[in-house]
């Protein structure tokens, strides 16, 4: 099973994915759309540039399973941020992954790069 990343999201909703990728991401969403609680901030926190824009985006959301910021999240990311300099969201993305033992689709690979227990895919390279 997978965990979105935000970039991810954003891409596939807007169709800018290479079709081979967007191929791949269908076949990911179409069985369960796994997003962390960060990644539901960022992208309903975002300033749309439409009404069509931010219904996709919350109806893609609102369909996913939203993984909640629990305990072993928490103690997850601690120990990321402890080891690793790295963003805030992203280290609880990478803690959310590793709680729910999850891969993450990112075009972000170096985001996540020498995390303990991270395996990261992009979709980009499907």
């Amino acid at each position: 099973m997978y965990l979105l990343d935000t970039n991810t999201i954003i891409h596939y909703l807007s169709a800018s994915l290479p079709p081979s990728a967007m191929l791949f991401m269908h076949s990911v969403v179409n069985i369960q759309s796994n997003i962390s609680v960060i990644s539901k901030i960022e992208t309903l926190g975002y300033n749309f540039s439409n009404v069509t824009e931010k219904n996709t985006m919350e109806s893609f959301v609102n369909v996913s399973a939203v993984l909640p910021i629990n305990d072993e999240v928490v103690n997850n990311t601690i120990a990321i941020r402890k080891s690793k300099k790295i963003k805030l969201p992203d280290a609880i993305i990478a803690a959310t992954a590793i709680t729910n033992n999850l891969t993450i689709l990112t075009n972000n690979i170096n985001d996540f790069k020498n995390i303990s227990g991270i395996t990261c895919i992009d979709p980009w390279e499907q």
